[in-house]
C-alpha cells in the first residue's frame, strides 16, 4: 500500500478544498469595503496575505482567484477556519451599512410595539363597543307584572354608592395601586440570571421602555379587558331578562291599556303585559333602568375589581416589612365590594337574588382572568435554563428546582 493511500485511510475526515456557501449560512458576516481590506484588514489564522491581488495566497496554502475592486463591497467571515466571500453591491461603506441596518432594526421595533398596542386597543374596543350600544340604544325585554306583587312596591331612594364613587372604587383605586406596586418593585428589583433570561427589553423611538411601565401596561390592560368582559356579560343578562326593580311602581306608575290602574279591583291577581308608564317625576333614563334589575351591575363591577385587586396583591406584593399588611388590604377591598352589594338591596335598587348573581359573576370573572388571562399566577417550568459561560457550555444545561 502506498503512503498516499495509507494517509487517506488514516485520515478519513479532511477539510474540503471548496467550501459550499450553504454550509456557512449561519456564520456571522463582517462587512468591509475593498480598499479597507487592502490597507488594514489582517487575520492571523487563515486570511489572505494579499487580498488586493487577483490571485489570493492564504496562510493555509489554498489559492483563491478573487478580484477585488474598490467599488465592490466584500463580506468576509471567518468561523471554524472557513473563508467566505460574498459580493453585495457597490458604493456601501461599513459606517453607512451599519447605520442603515440600525435604522431598519429600530423601525422594526417601533412597528412591533405599535402593532401590539393597536391590537390590544382594538380588542378592548370590540368588547367595550357593545356596552356603549346597550347604554345608548338597548331595549330591555318587556316583562309583565302582578298588581299585588309586594316586591315591586318599595319606595325610590337615591343610591348610597353613587356612580362617581363606583368609578373611583373600581377604576382609580386598582389602577393607582398597580402603578405604585410596579414602581416600587422596579426600584427595589435586583438583577438575577432568571431576569436576564425571561425579561425582554422594549424600545420605541430610541427610548427604552422601563420594566415597570411594561408591567403596568400588561396588568392594567388585562384588568381593563376583564372589567369590560364582566360588564358586557352583565348587560347581556340585564337586557335579555328585563327584571323589574323593587321600586317599579314608584318610578313607572303603570297605566294598563284599558285605562285602568292597579288601584282598580279588576286588575287584582291579573298578569299585566300591555301597559305604559306614566312616571310623572321620572326621567327617560329612570324608566329604562327600571327594567334592568337582574343582575346587579354595581355588584358585578365592584366584586370583579376588588377581587382582582386582592389577587393582584397576592401575586405581586411581596414586602416583608409586615406580615399582615397585604392581607389587611385584601380584606379592605373585599369589604368594599361586600358593602356596595348590600347597599343595592337596602336602597331598593335590586332584589337580593340580583345582588347574589352579580357578585358571583364579578368574582368568578376576576378569578378566571387572574389565573388564565394574566401572568399573575403563571406556572414556572420545573427546569431552569442557564446561559453558557464558556465555549464548552454551548449546549443548554438544565438545573432542576428541587433543591438537589
Amino acid at each position: 500500500m502506498s503512503n498516499e493511500s495509507a494517509a487517506i485511510e488514516a485520515t478519513p475526515l479532511r477539510r474540503p478544498e471548496r467550501q459550499n456557501s450553504a454550509d456557512v449560512s449561519s456564520s456571522s458576516l463582517l462587512l468591509v469595503k475593498s480598499r479597507d481590506v487592502e490597507n488594514s484588514y489582517q487575520n492571523p489564522n487563515h486570511n489572505c496575505n494579499d487580498i488586493g491581488g487577483i490571485n489570493c495566497i492564504c496562510n493555509n496554502g489554498y489559492h483563491s482567484n478573487t478580484n477585488v475592486t474598490p467599488s465592490t463591497t466584500v463580506a468576509i467571515a471567518n468561523l471554524n477556519n472557513n473563508n467566505v466571500e460574498v459580493r453585495l453591491g457597490a458604493g456601501l461603506t461599513w459606517e453607512s451599512s451599519n447605520e442603515h441596518t440600525s435604522k431598519i432594526i429600530k423601525m422594526d421595533h417601533n412597528k412591533r410595539v405599535l402593532y401590539r398596542v393597536a391590537l390590544d386597543v382594538f380588542i378592548l374596543l370590540c368588547v367595550g363597543f357593545p356596552i356603549l350600544c346597550f347604554y345608548l340604544w338597548g331595549t330591555a325585554y318587556q316583562r309583565g307584572f302582578f298588581c299585588d306583587d309586594e316586591s315591586l312596591k318599595h319606595p325610590f331612594k337615591p343610591s348610597t354608592i353613587r356612580n362617581w364613587m363606583l368609578y373611583f372604587i373600581g377604576l382609580v383605586l386598582p389602577i393607582g395601586l398597580i402603578l405604585i406596586v410596579e414602581i416600587v418593585k422596579a426600584n427595589n428589583a435586583k438583577p438575577s440570571t432568571d431576569d436576564i433570561i425571561t425579561q425582554r427589553q422594549y424600545v420605541f423611538m430610541d427610548y427604552e421602555i422601563p420594566v415597570w411601565m411594561v408591567q403596568c401596561y400588561k396588568s392594567i390592560g388585562v384588568f381593563g379587558f376583564g372589567a369590560a368582559v364582566c360588564q358586557l356579560m352583565t348587560d347581556i343578562a340585564k337586557y335579555s331578562i328585563g327584571r323589574l326593580r323593587p321600586h317599579f311602581f314608584a318610578v313607572c306608575q303603570p297605566i294598563i291599556s284599558d285605562g285602568t290602574t292597579c288601584d282598580d279591583a279588576i286588575n287584582v291577581g291579573r298578569y299585566i303585559e300591555d301597559f305604559s308608564c306614566r312616571g310623572d317625576d321620572s326621567s327617560k333614563r329612570m324608566l329604562k333602568e327600571v327594567r334592568l334589575s337582574f343582575p346587579s351591575g354595581h355588584s358585578s363591577f365592584t366584586f370583579y375589581t376588588m377581587v382582582y385587586t386582592a389577587l393582584y396583591l397576592q401575586s405581586r406584593m411581596n414586602w416583608h416589612g409586615s406580615k399582615l399588611l397585604r392581607h389587611f388590604l385584601q380584606f379592605v377591598f373585599i369589604m368594599i365590594a361586600w358593602y356596595t352589594a348590600l347597599s343595592r338591596v337596602s336602597d331598593y335598587k335590586h332584589h337580593w337574588s340580583d345582588v347574589l348573581a352579580g357578585s358571583t359573576i364579578g368574582a368568578l370573572t376576576a378569578v378566571i382572568v387572574a389565573k388564565y388571562v394574566s401572568d399573575l399566577f403563571q406556572r414556572r417550568s420545573s427546569q431552569q435554563y442557564l446561559l453558557p459561560r464558556t465555549s464548552q457550555d454551548a449546549q443548554p444545561q438544565t438545573v432542576a428546582n428541587n433543591g438537589l
